[in-house]
């Protein structure tokens, strides 16, 4: 492979993996890959490019796989969308191919984040936004930036966020204040997780809880790369505090909860790249 990116698996065993130049495949236990056809052009380059990719709740079903991109154009936008997945013995394609999502506005550097995530009850979709190298923007409440979302399956935003009478992005915006969120995962007990990118120090692993502020740029436990300090997160208690960091910097990849019958020890325990 050529930079992957993501992989998700499929009910048959088969997983989807994403390269970050643009490409997406279908890859058999025996090594047997079919590149999918019918896939955006993205904007690859930094740290941009094709992202996530994830199976909807209702796979089984429907055949429906979500995946996450920098498109080309206004400096780079990243993109949430949606597709049907047909494969048979000797080809894939992604068919009906639809933008569900758009950041607004577009433009900025790498930090896309793009991570997806289902809710237990498979009726929401939440999504992780970087803030695009322009820090200042995660405190923005209208910039699609520095945030997690919570949408409908469809992309439209629920009835019941927190802020769904605001419109925009403040309707859609789960919490805020953070900086390149590269892992999201919900715990066995329901709980919402994610993983960002620290500056130079402090990454972060934070529990997700609604209306909550994460505090970037204000507060890290991280300093900036020219050796700038930056207040710590116990001098704002305001701003919700990472439940783990590291310094230096681990530079982590992205997050999963093990639940499996192989490594019964590890049963329940957060997996980070």
């Amino acid at each position: 492979f050529d930079t992957p990116w993501a992989l998700a698996f499929l009910p048959d065993g088969r997983m989807l993996v994403t390269e970050k130049p643009g490409r997406i495949f279908l890859v058999a236990q025996d090594g047997v890959k079919f590149e999918l056809g019918n896939v955006p052009s993205v904007l690859a380059s930094g740290q941009n490019g094709m992202l996530d990719i994830a199976v909807a709740p209702d796979f089984a079903t429907r055949s429906t796989v979500y995946f996450t991109y920098v498109e080309p154009g206004d400096g780079g936008r990243l993109v949430l969308s949606r597709a049907t997945l047909r494969a048979d013995e000797d080809a894939a394609t992604l068919a009906d191919v639809a933008a569900i999502w758009r950041q607004e506005p577009a433009g900025g550097g790498g930090q896309p984040g793009g991570i997806v995530a289902f809710d237990p009850r498979g009726e929401h979709l939440f999504l992780t936004v970087g803030e695009r190298m322009r820090p200042e923007t995660a405190q923005e409440p209208d910039q699609a930036r520095g945030k997690v979302l919570r949408l409908n399956l469809d992309g439209s935003t629920p009835s019941d966020d927190p802020l769904a009478g605001q419109g925009g992005v403040q309707a859609q915006t789960w919490t805020t204040g953070h900086r390149n969120p590269y892992g999201l995962a919900f715990a066995p007990d329901g709980r919402l997780w994610e993983r960002e990118m620290g500056p130079r120090g402090g990454d972060e692993l934070n529990l997700i809880e609604q209306g909550r502020n994460y505090g970037w740029p204000i507060v890290s436990n991280g300093d900036e790369y020219s050796g700038a300090e930056i207040p710590d997160h116990d001098t704002r208690p305001e701003f919700a505090a990472p439940g783990v960091y590291w310094n230096p910097v681990i530079s982590p990849a992205g997050l999963v909860f093990y639940e499996g019958a192989m490594f019964p020890q590890w049963q329940g325990s957060a997996l980070i790249g």
